[in-house]
């Protein structure tokens, strides 16, 4: 038929959020294909009303018998008792039971998933920030069976994605936006200890914040304008596009949501889903219905996201105002049709046979009696067979076949009844069981195997000027310098005669291949002397791997190592060495492998990165590299600096994907902490310079280096302490 789609209905899944057992329900009832779901511990949604274990091990079942999927969050970054004394013991009764797949943003817990359950699909989680092809196929080799794409893709970029490699594409497609790159928002945590890289976000970009531009002095007067908070996405008009861009699995967000939301929007995307896959010229939206998703949830509209713009006002919600037009999915419980013969005959057992789908089991009980004074009636029985309301199964059709003169206890029958409809459901779960490894043996570790070393670690200084390097190359504490490419095309040669380390900085977001000559000329930098690169996301640690440079890279604090695992799993690939995590705190640090790893001590955090750009939505575009300042409600102040050519490369060719840093209102420093952060066994340490004048860094030099190289008494600044002392909730 002319028009009939090429898909077949089982390569495209949809998949819906569940935050308890009813919205589970819910789910299924309204034709998800799989539903993900959180439990007692470490899903990015704690403050969801979630799973106990039991209701998972019967939502498993449940999803099983219906021919469904369940898939178990476990997208959060774990600390090195939580694996050692929690995640095993949790996954292994789900595991058993057939767990389809687990969501996981923590490449320590993806490695222990991999190590002591291999045979459960692990789904790289929307929080690792995938954003292009070289992250994907890395994942791919690592054993990662689906990728969850970061929210701010493209069509084009999604196509690529799926064009370079084999495993599946997840991606959102009606829901909550979050302002921030997912998985790399620090805001909650620094300001207020809520993480939500441990799932307790605060939404802090909910709130109204005064914008005004960095070259200004003064605040425009805004009423309750919130500038960082997104509208929720609807993608029913393109989801033909995200399909055939390669998109297999398409995630409505919403675990938070109640289980009328979730029917009712489940419902609409499984409508139009099965009208694509039957015949893609008939696909058209009424405005019905999207009225009908409007009322059930928005925020001042909605829009496409970021499949077809990169950024910009339209998207913004710019307040916090959730709308309802009082409208909810109707709830609606899944049956599996079922077929049966049932055999009733004196002095014999009950026999009842039952079947569904090509599954089939037949159980007996008891003796089936001659009537001594009032035989059962077909109908009688029939009706008490019937009764399966709290089950997962409904009569398509019952034979009985009986003499007409017996008698058989109710309490038979519905023994019988229960039996049957247990062995059946055992029948067509048995083949997802599975039997997990004995619990592993954790070697003890008391503290960091260097700290007992003795030696000093090196000092490192990344700046983002010219200024800040000529000051930094000039003292001798310092051992390298991590600089962005127009920076190092000035640097390289003063800096390899003050023998610094060199390295080259990539960008805190990696949208698009790396601009023409970038690699030729890092490989001459690298022949002149240049040690290696600062990595910062996994896009371009898969660009390195690709050049075969991957054994050069130093991972950024945004390549999270929060535990031994992480640790190890990335020491497996050899790279020069780790960052500390910015959430850890002395203590877990204390308990975490650091003889690899270098500490920032000094900088403004980065707490948000963003594809949003807030000087475009306030202002205009100018494509300036300027910055904006936010105030928030207690006048703290947070810079937002727009990197509108991310590889800093200067005039190029290639078309760059822009973005924003969101910095701390105060800079992150270490100074009298110096002992305990000395006694840590580092390898080394950093000095990470953003926005700092040369006289500036002057002084932040003088302090650091001081102190921590020649005993110097540390002086009063107004420093925050970010988690060093709190840690992360």
């Amino acid at each position: 038929m002319k028009g009939k789609s090429h898909l077949k209905k089982q390569e495209i899944e949809l998949l819906s959020p569940a935050g308890s057992y009813e919205g589970f329900e819910a789910a299924i009832g309204a034709g998800a294909d799989a539903v993900y779901v959180g439990g007692p511990d470490f899903g990015a949604r704690a403050y969801a009303q979630n799973f106990t274990q039991e209701e998972l091990i019967r939502a498993i079942r449940t999803a099983h018998i219906h021919g469904r999927k369940l898939y178990l969050t476990v997208n959060t970054l774990l600390k090195n008792r939580e694996i050692k004394e929690k995640l095993f013991d949790s996954l292994k009764p789900l595991y058993e039971a057939g767990l389809d797949a687990v969501i996981v943003q923590d490449l320590g817990v993806f490695q222990f998933i991999r190590r002591n359950f291999p045979d459960m699909h692990i789904h790289a989680s929307t929080q690792m920030a995938v954003t292009g092809p070289e992250g994907m196929k890395f994942l791919e080799e690592q054993g990662a069976a689906r990728v969850v794409a970061a929210r701010e893709l493209s069509l084009e970029e999604l196509a690529a994605m799926h064009k370079k490699s084999s495993i599946e594409i997840e991606a959102f497609v009606h829901g909550a936006l979050c302002y921030s790159l997912s998985g790399q928002c620090l805001m909650s945590s620094i300001l207020g200890g809520r993480s939500g890289n441990r799932g307790r976000c605060a939404q802090p970009c909910r709130l109204p914040y005064q914008v005004r531009k960095g070259e200004d002095r003064k605040f425009p007067k805004t009423e309750d304008l919130c500038p960082l908070s997104l509208k929720d996405i609807c993608t029913l008009d393109i989801l033909p596009e995200i399909v055939e861009a390669g998109v297999m699995s398409l995630k409505i967000e919403g675990r938070m949501k109640q289980p009328g939301y979730t029917a009712g929007v489940t419902g609409m995307y499984r409508k139009y889903l099965d009208i694509l896959l039957e015949n893609r010229q008939n696909y058209q939206v009424t405005d019905k219905d999207r009225k009908y998703l409007l009322d059930i949830f928005n925020r001042g509209g909605s829009c496409t996201g970021y499949y077809k713009q990169h950024n910009g006002p339209s998207m913004m919600a710019f307040s916090n105002e959730k709308k309802t037009g009082g409208v909810s999915g109707e709830l609606t419980k899944c049956k599996e049709k079922i077929t049966g013969s049932l055999m009733l005959y004196p002095e014999s057992p009950a026999i009842l046979q039952v079947s569904c789908g090509d599954r089939q089991v037949v159980v007996s009980d008891g003796e089936v009696q001659f009537a001594k004074e009032h035989p059962m009636s077909e109908e009688r029985i029939r009706k008490q067979m019937e009764k399966l309301r709290n089950t997962e199964f409904e009569w398509e059709s019952l034979d009985i076949q009986m003499d007409g003169n017996i008698f058989v206890p109710v309490k038979l029958l519905n023994e019988l009844r229960r039996n049957a409809l247990a062995a059946l459901g055992e029948e067509l779960c048995a083949p997802m069981y599975r039997k997990a490894a004995d619990r592993p043996v954790f070697a003890t570790m008391e503290g960091s195997p260097a700290g007992k070393n003795g030696s000093i670690p090196g000092m490192f200084i990344s700046c983002e000027t010219m200024e800040q390097a000529e000051t930094a190359w000039q003292r001798d504490e310092v051992q390298g310098l991590y600089l962005p490419y127009f920076v190092m095309e000035q640097a390289m040669v003063r800096g390899i005669q003050n023998q610094k380390e060199l390295y080259l900085a990539f960008p805190y977001i990696t949208r698009e291949q790396a601009p023409e000559h970038f690699f030729e000329t890092a490989l001459r930098w690298l022949e002149e002397g240049m040690k290696g690169f600062l990595v910062r996301n996994l896009e371009s640690y898969g660009m390195l791997k690709k050049q075969g440079l991957e054994k050069s890279a130093v991972l950024d604090a945004t390549m999270y190592t929060w535990n031994n695992e992480a640790v190890d799993f990335w020491e497996k690939q050899d790279i020069l060495k780790n960052t500390v995590p910015l959430e850890l705190k002395e203590a877990e640090m204390r308990h975490r492998d650091n003889r690899n790893s270098e500490l920032i001590v000094y900088g403004y955090i980065p707490l948000m990165q963003s594809a949003q750009c807030v000087r475009k939505n306030i202002a205009s575009c100018d494509m300036c590299e300027g910055s904006m300042v936010l105030k928030d409600r207690y006048d703290k102040e947070f810079t937002a600096v727009c990197v509108c050519h991310p590889w800093k490369t200067g005039t190029t060719k290639t078309k760059e994907r822009c973005y924003n840093i969101i910095y701390n209102s105060l800079p992150y420093g270490l100074l009298k902490e110096s002992k305990q952060v000395l006694a840590l066994g580092m390898q080394s340490l950093r000095i990470s310079l953003t926005m700092e004048t040369a006289k500036e860094t002057e002084q932040i030099l003088d302090e650091f280096l001081g102190v921590y190289y020649h005993n110097r008494i540390p002086a009063e600044r107004n420093f925050t302490k970010g988690h060093f002392k709190r840690g992360a909730e």
